[in-house]
């Protein structure tokens, strides 16, 4: 392969044949045209007699220059060049690509990608045998196959069905791969690196330059490799971390919260400030909404080092109740429980129950209203709790103020934090001068810290704390006059708080503020959450992530993780990131603690030379050449035509008429065109699909189609017509009830006319499908859908819902595969009844016109993974059921279809 530039050339040897043109010019000059043929009619031979005319003994110099060219354009094709067909293969043993396929290559896996695919096709140009060797873990293969050389073919069908793994890359188990390989020293090495240090980075890189020439190639940005950090709860915020392998100019990232139903309920900017590696925020959501966060992640980033699962230690925290007071009847306002329960209820899941009962099951917080003394055996197991990370908030009342009567300071209590005065105070009673008191504002270091106060709120009665020298630092909050309201002690690893003062609104009107239950908000927060108890039951995997940090089925090769074990556990090939337990113990695996630390790649390979990827992507230019030179053809000759007198004055008025009628019909055949595409697709129903410029893309949609119409054909009562090509901007789009839309990532921007016309279409109760073929993984491409949803004014979009008609239209269906799966499906939000209740926008990203594709026999064009033709069948149901939904509406959400369904559910 010869290289000028940009511009490579395959079979370069043809290039030789340009030293021919200039006896082609040599033999072009000197041969003349061809001899006019004249009439033999005397006549006419006497009529011409007065106009001597003679032929050039040369060839024009312009039609000289244009052959030349012709010329120049075959040869050129003939030579193959490519455009950004990167560098030579050295050597001339075989090509050794290694590929770091773990969790960091997922950001810019699309360049790794075109890189993998362009450095095999030179191999297989070259007809050099290749060695893919990917360095993350096989799940489920204890001792991976050794490395071995294919034929180019099959090396590119392996590197098509290579996906980045959830987990962090293992060089010394590849290395290892490498050291019992025979390979030829003479080979190319290609190492596409993910730009992340691990302690066998250089000993790996020493590895494969034995093996011969080491060409070294990392993402030129390492905007792709950031780490998102489990949250914490700091001052009542929730923080996020992020963190990327080396410091660099300032960096702002997008971090959105995301709830189960996939709506954002919050979104913050990150900084990470020139020079530093790491940055944080803060969200502060109210319990309501933090009670339904799923994950964090970063905006524009698809990995699963990008996304934090969020489990109930971030979330809801169970909360048991302890009270002396049986039940109230009819009264339940007089309950100790009754407000307490009121105000934890919307953001913690609250328990009733003694002592044993309530420890029995996972417990973040112990509210107890005023037990009085504990039976010596329950508060033993109580203060094992506690010791072990647990919250105990007790409450005041008359069973605590007579206990401390009996026992002068009730110092034989160990569920107190400070020592108590005997009895209890009144303040503003009938022998008391004084009013009830207001609360004071709350110290820094209390967590209670910032929260207003409401004028309104007073204490009339209380427990006394006994003076001590550190009284103050055990008070989190007081009153106006100075009395502590609220005192906390640390017990073990868990914390023992005191409110002064009832649960009830006997002493106080706190629990009727809001006040009250922001105070229960920030002890809540205090816990730990949820915790797997030793000797617990294994946590099985329930959802997990794949490489782009996509939640979806569980492979057979995933383990469960002991209960006990499971904050020491890591992500890796057999217990991918992800969530793990039941309803009862739910976990979040996320995979920050295995990516740990961050190290850029270069300092680790010392002495090797590291370079970036090429802008642009390979093209084959030989089409474009063998299409100007064919039109440099027909214009050489018509030239010719004209010097050999067939276009002579006998045919010039001709032409002229044809032409001046060819002007003429130009509106007319524009007409007729809009007529008979009007006839065509209002006489049958077709789905159209919009042309994005690349053939392959073009081909491959009307090849899906084509194969979606062959399966409604066959399944349903739906006789669909040919799929119809159409410019959203020119072509008239109401005769379509459903438009296929795939994304592009060099797609161009829709002028204003075309938005207009596409909301129109919307407004009037058509669909577009948008499919970005790529299922999220592509920056460009997510970018270009965004740019496309605020030009076109999209409605809001949720992951469809399980009970959405989409998923029974016609099949019964839990998901929506193409020729990948895993992505999300978006729809409109529900609750619109226009058209129906039929969405005017479907998004998603799993490529379903390849998973339909077929060719002229019938037979698939693409594979399908990782479900193969299982995944092509249910590609083919979705299509049926898009298609039956955008037909006939909402139709199966009627309930007379109800019980239907339910029975062939089994439900």
């Amino acid at each position: 392969m010869l290289s000028l530039g940009a511009i490579s050339f395959a079979a370069p040897w043809a290039l030789a044949v340009l030293a021919a043109l200039p006896v082609i010019w040599w033999l072009l000059r000197l041969t003349p045209p061809l001899p006019r043929e004249m009439a033999f009619p005397p006549i006419r031979i006497l009529m011409r007699l007065t106009t001597p005319e003679e032929s050039a003994a040369r060839t024009p110099w312009w039609l000289l220059l244009l052959r030349l060219a012709l010329a120049a354009l075959v040869i050129l094709g003939a030579a193959h060049p490519l455009l950004n067909a990167g560098a030579l293969l050295p050597g001339s043993g075989p090509l050794v690509l290694v590929v770091d396929d773990g969790w960091a290559a997922a950001g810019g896996w699309s360049k790794r990608r075109d890189a993998m695919l362009a450095a095999i096709d030179r191999a297989g140009r070259a007809e050099r045998p290749v060695a893919l060797l990917s360095t993350a873990p096989e799940p489920g293969t204890d001792a991976p196959p050794p490395l071995r050389l294919a034929p180019a073919a099959e090396a590119r069908k392996l590197a098509e069905s290579l996906q980045p793994k959830p987990w962090p890359v293992d060089r010394a188990a590849a290395r290892a791969r490498l050291t019992e390989a025979s390979v030829d020293p003479e080979a190319a090495v290609l190492w596409l690196a993910d730009g992340v240090a691990t302690p066998a980075a250089g000993p790996f890189a020493d590895s494969l330059a034995a093996l011969g020439t080491l060409r070294i190639i990392v993402d030129g940005s390492d905007a792709g490799v950031r780490v998102l950090e489990a949250p914490s709860f700091e001052g009542g915020m929730l923080v996020a971390r992020a963190a990327r392998p080396a410091a660099g100019p300032e960096t702002v990232l997008g971090i959105r919260a995301v709830a189960a139903d996939g709506r954002v309920i919050g979104r913050e900017e990150l900084t990470i400030a020139a020079g530093e590696t790491t940055g944080t925020v803060e969200f502060e959501l109210p319990p309501e909404l933090l009670n339904r966060l799923e994950s964090l992640h970063i905006e524009d980033l698809a990995s699963a080092a990008a996304r934090v699962l969020i489990d109930e230690r971030w979330r809801r925290r169970p909360v048991g109740l302890l009270s002396a007071q049986g039940s109230v009847g009819d009264q339940p306002l007089l309950s100790d429980l009754y407000f307490l329960r009121r105000a934890l209820t919307p953001f913690t899941e609250v328990r009733r129950g003694n002592v044993a009962d309530l420890l029995s099951r996972p417990l973040a917080v112990l509210a107890m209203a005023d037990p009085g003394r504990l039976d010596p055996a329950d508060e033993r197991q109580v203060m094992d709790w506690l010791r072990k990370g647990g919250v105990v908030v007790r409450f005041a009342g008359p069973r605590l103020a007579e206990a401390t009567s009996q026992f002068a300071d009730a110092s034989g209590d160990d569920l107190l934090p400070v020592a108590l005065r005997r009895g209890d105070r009144v303040i503003g009673g009938a022998l008391s001068w004084s009013k009830p008191a207001q609360l004071a504002a709350f110290p820094r270091e209390s967590p209670f810290f910032g929260l207003s106060i409401p004028d309104d709120v007073v204490v009339r009665r209380q427990v006394l704390a006994q003076p001590a020298v550190d009284l103050q630092d055990h008070t989190w909050a007081a009153l106006s006059d100075g009395t502590p309201l609220a005192t906390a002690a640390k017990r073990g690893d868990g914390w023992l708080v005191l409110i002064h003062t009832t649960a009830n609104t006997d002493w106080s009107n706190l629990a009727l503020s809001g006040l009250f239950v922001e105070m229960l908000s920030r002890l809540v927060e205090l816990s730990q959450g949820v915790t797997a108890e030793g000797g617990g039951a294994p946590l099985e995997p329930k959802r997990l992530f794949d490489g782009f940090g996509r939640l979806g089925p569980v492979p057979a090769s995933a383990v469960a993780i002991p209960a006990a074990g499971f904050d020491e556990a890591r992500a890796g090939p057999l217990t991918p990131p992800g969530i793990y337990g039941d309803e009862r113990q739910r976990r979040a695996l996320n995979l920050a603690p295995a990516a740990a630390p961050l190290a850029p790649l270069a300092p680790a390979i010392e002495g090797q030379s590291v370079e970036a990827y090429a802008e642009g992507r390979e093209r084959d230019l030989r089409p474009f050449l063998y299409l100007a030179a064919l039109l440099l053809f027909l214009v050489d000759t018509v030239a010719s035509l004209a010097l050999r007198g067939l276009l002579g004055r006998g045919l010039r008025p001709a032409a002229a008429a044809a032409a001046l009628l060819a002007v003429m019909a130009l509106p007319a055949t524009g007409l007729a065109a809009d007529d008979a595409f009007a006839r065509g697709n209002s006489l049958e129903t077709r789905i159209a699909y919009v042309r994005t410029g690349d053939a392959t893309t073009d081909e491959i949609t009307e090849r899906g189609l084509i194969g979606l119409n062959r399966i409604l054909r066959r399944r349903t009562a739906a006789e669909l017509g040919a799929p119809q090509p159409i410019d959203p901007g020119i072509d008239e789009l109401a005769f379509f009830p459903l438009i296929y839309w795939p994304v592009t990532p060099d797609a161009l921007a829709v002028d204003a006319a075309t938005q207009v016309r596409i909301k129109r279409y919307m407004k009037n109760g058509g669909s577009i499908l948008f499919d970005t073929r790529d299922r999220g993984e592509d920056v460009a491409t997510m970018e270009v859908l965004r740019r496309l949803a605020r030009a076109l004014d999209l409605p809001p979009l949720v992951p469809v819902p399980p009970d959405h008609v989409l998923t029974r239209a016609f099949y019964l269906l839990n998901g929506f595969p193409g020729r990948w799966d895993g992505g999300s499906v978006w729809i409109e939000r529900a609750g619109s009844r226009v058209n129906d209740g039929v969405s005017p926008v479907i998004a998603g990203g799993n490529d379903w016109a390849a998973a339909w594709a077929i060719d002229d026999t019938g037979r698939p064009l693409y594979p399908v993974v990782p479900g193969g033709e299982r995944q092509r069948e249910l590609a083919y149901r979705f299509g049926v059921n898009l298609v039956m939904h955008v037909l006939t509406g909402n139709y199966k959400a009627d309930q007379v279809h109800m019980p239907a369904i339910m029975k062939r559910l089994g439900q």
